[in-house]
């Protein structure tokens, strides 16, 4: 190859980088997507909430969490736009909603808190709650024509290994259900689920088994229209940001597997 040639290879080699640098410096940042979706989510926020504090929880999240920091832009802004419009502070203290980072993308999770919140939505829900059992603990558990579910737990002293979970739900007519799993049952729940040894599972097992029984339960009680998306979206990833998209079925969501923890 002549001089000049490999002269002109050589500057349009330089160039293409010079094209491809210039290409990666105008893409913009996470933070400034994040600041860039303030007005989306400030219209979809209930209105005690503020977009910018949003913005901040997510801006925060990322700083804490390199795993998070190199999901796809999309699939965080999708899950944080989900924690929006469902009225969540994702990560915060009430437990109600997080984003999880999971092979490259970020993905929504619902809390078992979040979970109570949103049934409270529903004209019918009077009271809900859900609970541990230990070893110690005074438990009765009968199915049947005769339903019967009583738990003392023990005062003095540690109260020993779970040993069951249950959920008890209140009708605004009056009707009681309940809902109990051992943990066998939750053990078969978590290995079948998704991601079986996600730090959710790992670190808070408890409230990961009572997700699960609240689950369960919720097949036979009235839904909000709130829950009822979140409990669609849970544990999927989403890219689409506009805020109707939580209504549409989910050709931009990674569909959950059959039974889910």
């Amino acid at each position: 190859m002549s001089n000049a040639a490999s002269n002109a290879v050589a500057r349009r080699a330089q160039n293409v980088g010079q094209v491809q640098q210039a290409g990666e410096q105008s893409k913009p940042t996470m933070a400034q997507q994040i600041e860039r979706m303030k007005p989306e989510i400030a219209r979809v926020l209930p209105k005690h909430m503020d977009a910018d504090r949003i913005a901040r929880i997510a801006l925060t999240l990322i700083r804490k969490n390199p795993d998070l920091a190199n999901c796809t832009t999309e699939s965080f802004l999708g899950a944080l736009m989900t924690c929006s419009q469902l009225g969540f502070e994702p990560g915060s203290p009430t437990q109600e909603a997080y984003i999880i980072p999971r092979k490259g993308q970020a993905e929504f999770q619902l809390g078992y808190q979040g979970m109570v919140t949103l049934f409270y939505q529903h004209p019918m829900a009077a009271s809900l709650k859900v609970e541990t059992v230990y070893e110690k603990d005074y438990f009765e558990h009968e199915e049947g024509l005769e339903e019967r579910l009583v738990h003392r737990p023990h005062q003095n002293g540690p109260r020993g290994n779970a040993i069951a979970y249950y959920s008890v739900a209140t009708l605004s007519n009056g009707g009681k259900t309940f809902k109990v799993m051992y943990p066998t049952e939750i053990e078969t729940r978590r290995q079948r689920s998704s991601s079986p040894n996600s730090p959710a599972w790992r670190n808070d097992y408890d409230e990961m088994a009572k997700k699960t029984v609240l689950r369960n339960h919720f097949k036979a009680l009235p839904k909000s229209a709130a829950l009822a998306r979140a409990m669609a979206h849970d544990e999927t990833v989403r890219t689409d940001v506009q805020p109707d998209a939580i209504d549409v079925p989910p050709e931009y969501l990674q569909e959950p597997p059959a039974i889910t923890a």
